[in-house]
């Protein structure tokens, strides 16, 4: 039975994490409809009622429609003063949500032109993340230390495809090399961004803390990126990858051994024997335990996005059938994540929400999963950094529960 005392109030109290959330699909609406009219750029409705109707829904049909809010949002974010401001004010709505460690991901080549390169780009975007941070740890509860920082770091997405029509930067590579295989470019494109985030990181001094590969699964195998994984691992750039979201496990198999994931984006297919395409895989049952077995000794967190799996993924009728129920059973290392706070209509504290209310959750769960979301982030600073930080959100989380109980369970 589902605690009565956790309440929506307590949840949003709580210090929490997002390891997976896309900036260019958590863009507040009306400044989406302002920076649309700075740019001169048409969209359906001039008003957030009309966009959450016809663009921005509780249900999708299927993937296409869901993605389809994207081109809007990215073509808005193509100068720098707008990659800033949609970065601070994505900063400021998760801090006012309680999210005290936020690690805001995007792919820096959909905001690429001739006029702003992949620096430029998450130069712009860390001045917003920064600004909402300085402000976040000015206020005195933070300056006395009765209330833990605010952090954030960057991920570099990389695209498993992409077409000319993705951004001008895709489609001048695409030009460029118009008698290579598709694949091969589609790696050429992953190297140069892995180059650039390491760069990034080490000569220009950004929190770029790991880098990511998203996109398309099917048809789209991450080997074809073996590369710039293969550069990022030796540069110490830690690695989380999309697999498993709408393919099977096959998929978080390559991501864990081709590209060295840290932890996987989504990973919804992990356990599920009947998801496997690869004919020679003759034992099915067998391999899910075992590759199961393999991430949970290894402690490799599956990022989990329970609002946008019930919208994206035809298989997820209902969230009381969602595999995080069985990914817990298994104790497995998991966290809740948004995806996109704008597209999905959703915070953290919805989420969690969800997780309680679906999968039955009680305030050990909670507290297990939210404190592993602070454990498992690729950030912030070194490693004793991070233990201190831990140290202080463990510490903050017995306060609420204080406030909001009495006791510490």
């Amino acid at each position: 039975m589902v605690e009565e005392k956790i309440t929506t109030a307590f949840i949003r109290d709580l210090p929490k994490t997002d390891l997976h959330v896309h900036l260019d699909g958590s863009i507040r609406i009306p400044t989406l409809i302002e920076l649309a009219k700075q740019a001169h750029i048409a969209l359906p409705s001039q008003t957030e009622g009309g966009l959450r109707e016809l663009v921005f829904k509780d249900r999708y049909q299927n993937l296409s429609e869901y993605l389809h809010g994207f081109g809007m949002t990215v073509s808005v974010m193509q100068n720098e003063a707008a990659l800033e401001q949609v970065a601070y004010e994505f900063a400021q709505d998760n801090y006012d949500e309680g999210v005290r460690y936020l690690e805001v991901r995007f792919a820096p080549q959909l905001h690429m032109h001739k006029h702003l390169n992949a620096i430029m780009v998450l130069k712009a975007v860390d001045r917003g993340m920064n600004r909402a941070r300085r402000e976040a740890n000015a206020r005195p509860e933070v300056a006395s230390g009765s209330e833990p920082p605010f952090e954030y770091g960057i991920i570099c997405c990389a695209m498993r495809m992409f077409t000319a029509g993705f951004s001008e930067y895709y489609g001048d590579l695409i030009h460029a090399h118009r008698y290579t295989p598709p694949k091969e470019v589609y790696g050429m494109a992953s190297m140069e961004l892995a180059r650039a985030a390491v760069k990034a990181r080490d000569e220009h001094g950004l929190p770029v803390v790991g880098f990511d590969l998203a996109g398309e699964e099917s048809g789209y195998p991450a080997g074809d990126h073996y590369r710039a994984f293969e550069y990022a691992h030796r540069q110490f750039l830690k690695k989380t990858v999309h697999a498993g979201e709408a393919y099977g496990p096959e998929s978080i198999f390559q991501a864990i051994t081709d590209l060295h994931a840290d932890r996987i984006g989504h990973g919804t297919y992990l356990l599920e024997a009947d998801a496997i395409r690869d004919e020679e895989i003759a034992d099915k049952e067998q391999y899910v335990q075992r590759l199961g077995e393999y991430i949970a000794d290894r402690r490799i967190t599956l990022e989990v996005c329970l609002t946008s799996n019930l919208q994206t993924n035809p298989n997820v009728v209902s969230l009381d059938d969602h595999n995080f129920s069985k990914m817990r059973k298994h104790r497995l290392s998991t966290t809740i994540c948004t995806d996109n706070r704008t597209v999905s209509n959703t915070t953290v504290t919805r989420e969690l929400e969800l997780a309680v209310r679906h999968m039955k959750l009680n305030r050990h769960d909670l507290k297990s999963i939210i404190v592993y979301g602070f454990k498992r982030a690729f950030g912030p600073g070194t490693y004793l950094n991070k233990r201190d930080f831990v140290r202080r959100i463990i510490d903050y989380y017995k306060v609420i529960e204080k406030k909001h109980f009495g006791e510490v369970a």
